[in-house]
């Protein structure tokens, strides 16, 4: 973690799909790496585990993947290019390279401190922005008086229309 008082983020979690833009035989897999898990009655995905980087990454038979569990974008994408390579190392065909995506990045943070949440939650009002200069505030006005005649003109055509 972090010293008391200083405030961290830490990245738990990063998510990346990835296509291989071919099918895949996912029971070709399970024959050749009996560790993977492949329950197709409860899901449609394999589970291939690794341990450096310690990750799990889905593969569906339409080729698409899902890594889970990494720790950085660089892990995520090194974990898919890994499988990858195993999965052709050991005669599974896979024609060519995946297309990585990162879809997310999970974190936690600490503040370094102590937060109320119940006085923040009834605190005071959100802080309100500077006033504008007075040029910039003039021609606000102007544009909020432009838009209200504007408004009215339409009320008075509109009236004017119902009582033809």
């Amino acid at each position: 973690m972090s010293d008391k008082g200083r405030a961290f983020i830490n990245i738990e979690n990063v998510v990346a799909s990835a296509t291989l833009k071919q099918q895949i035989d996912l029971n070709a897999i399970v024959r050749v790496f009996p560790g993977v898990e492949y329950r197709p009655e409860q899901f449609p995905g394999l589970v291939y585990r690794l341990k450096k980087p310690k990750t799990a990454t889905l593969i569906f038979s339409s080729g698409k993947m899902v890594c889970t569990g990494a720790k950085s974008e660089r892990q995520a994408r090194k974990a898919v290019l890994k499988v990858v390579d195993e999965l052709k190392r050991d005669g599974i065909v896979i024609l060519g390279k995946p297309d990585i995506t990162i879809q997310n990045i999970v974190a936690s943070a600490g503040l370094g401190g102590y937060i109320d949440l119940e006085k923040a939650t009834y605190g005071p009002e959100k802080p309100r922005l500077p006033p504008l200069p007075a040029k910039e505030l003039e021609k606000e006005q102007l544009k909020v008086e432009q838009a209200r005649a504007k408004q009215e003109k339409e009320k008075t055509d509109e009236k004017d229309k119902d009582e033809d």
